[in-house]
């Protein structure tokens, strides 16, 4: 019997199905530390656990460093210590260290949660990249900007998703963006050249060092553009076919970043581009699983259950293989304006034409608040064994469903 701790600092619903997929494991027994009260979990996951502790601040290594120890005089010595939030990696490692629990350290989770320093690893081992500077002087990061060319990328250098991202398409935007962040000796800032092209992710699991599955998606459009146009909807496409001649840069590239930022056993996401020329650059890369409904998009290509392999490769180290044998896609469904959602149209007559090319939906309810991110209010998820249906699914469903906002 395996004694495991998952660190949940908010109650979300994506927190929750990695957690209850947690509990389902044979031969673990379940502790949750929290900053939110046990009673927002559900029934039967509250009463598979074996231990809870809630502590004030979620993110802090202190707080959580003193849980997991009172777990341990409570259950025995803890195997595994987990978390899927990217603001949690370090600390999650700094508490491993304290109470030497095997799984990433505290080096490792800093290649990835910091991204200038993980754009120096991958720049050390030869692997492409966006060029970059983390800027702490306002005329400093103007000066090598002009050097680049606009438009810049800006971002902090622990940022997880594009919502912490701007463009800045001159100086003067780029100069705004600096004073605005206050940018200075003790804050600092990643600027990146902006790399124009087709941007993908790259999902990998890797056991004892070597990647032994991957995912490639293609985004629709860039998430940074989703964000800086709310007339536009987000859409993302797994390929069936990960083994086309398209991907093998990234096939070549990924599983050599992901061992050069010292991934050992675990789950990445990671973010690359494809240039018009051919070549490709990563973006970032993350040491948890993704977000955005992928492991649920994951979980429909290969017909298994994404959330539960996540959980047996933390616990056990073990991974089921799996065949890659649908093509799907996802709409992130996002309401135009401001205020909240008043309607959605053009659904059900989707529901009619796509049939059973559904396979699951997120349908934004009336008054439901506008969301910050570019996922949107809700999604739709078609998969067909032909990407190039589910690609047309996907198109359809972009253009003709609309959420009314008011």
């Amino acid at each position: 019997m395996q004694n495991v701790v998952f660190a949940v600092p908010f109650m979300m619903e994506s927190s929750v199905r990695f957690l209850r997929a947690a509990a389902m494991l044979q031969g673990v027994r379940l502790a949750v530390v929290s900053q939110d009260p046990v009673e927002k979990l559900p029934v039967e996951v509250r009463n598979a656990l074996a231990g809870f502790v809630r502590i004030d601040d979620g993110l802090s290594a202190q707080q959580l460093t003193v849980a997991v120890r009172n777990l341990s005089r409570q259950m025995g010595p803890i195997q595994a210590l987990l978390g899927i939030l990217e603001p949690l990696q370090e600390p999650l490692a700094e508490v491993r260290e304290a109470l030497r629990i095997r799984g990433m350290d505290k080096q490792e989770a800093s290649n990835f949660r910091d991204k200038a320093r993980m754009k120096a690893v991958l720049g050390e081992h030869d692997l492409p990249c966006a060029r970059f500077h983390l800027c702490r002087d306002v005329e400093q990061g103007l000066a090598w900007a002009r050097s680049i060319g606009y438009p810049i990328v800006g971002k902090p250098p622990a940022g997880a998703g594009a919502k912490t991202t701007v463009r800045a398409k001159d100086e003067g935007e780029l100069r705004a963006f600096l004073r605005s962040v206050q940018v200075g000796p003790e804050r600092s800032v990643l600027l990146e050249e902006f790399v124009q092209g087709q941007e993908f992710s790259f999902d990998a699991i890797a056991i004892s060092g070597d990647v032994r599955f991957f995912s490639i998606s293609e985004y629709h459009p860039t998430p940074l553009r989703v964000l800086e146009d709310d007339e536009v909807q987000w859409c993302v496409v797994l390929p069936r076919d990960v083994m086309d001649e398209r991907y093998h840069k990234i096939r070549q590239a990924g599983p050599r970043a992901l061992k050069a930022l010292g991934l050992w056993t675990g789950m990445a996401h990671m973010e690359w581009f494809r240039r018009k020329d051919g070549s490709i650059a990563i973006g970032e890369a993350a040491a948890r699983p993704p977000g955005a409904q992928f492991m649920t998009l994951m979980s429909y290509v290969h017909d298994t259950d994404m959330y539960r392999a996540w959980a047996q490769l933390m616990v056990t180290g073990t991974l089921e293989p799996c065949e890659r044998v649908y093509s799907a896609g996802c709409v992130y469904l996002r309401g135009k304006g401001q205020g909240t959602v008043k309607a959605v149209h053009g659904l059900d007559e989707m529901r009619e034409a796509l049939g059973n090319l559904i396979v699951e939906a997120k349908i934004p309810k009336a008054g439901q608040p506008k969301s910050d991110s570019y996922e949107g209010e809700g999604y739709v998820i078609v998969r067909h064994t032909d990407t190039r249906v589910v690609e047309r699914a996907v198109q359809q469903l972009a253009d003709r469903v609309v959420v009314e906002l008011g």
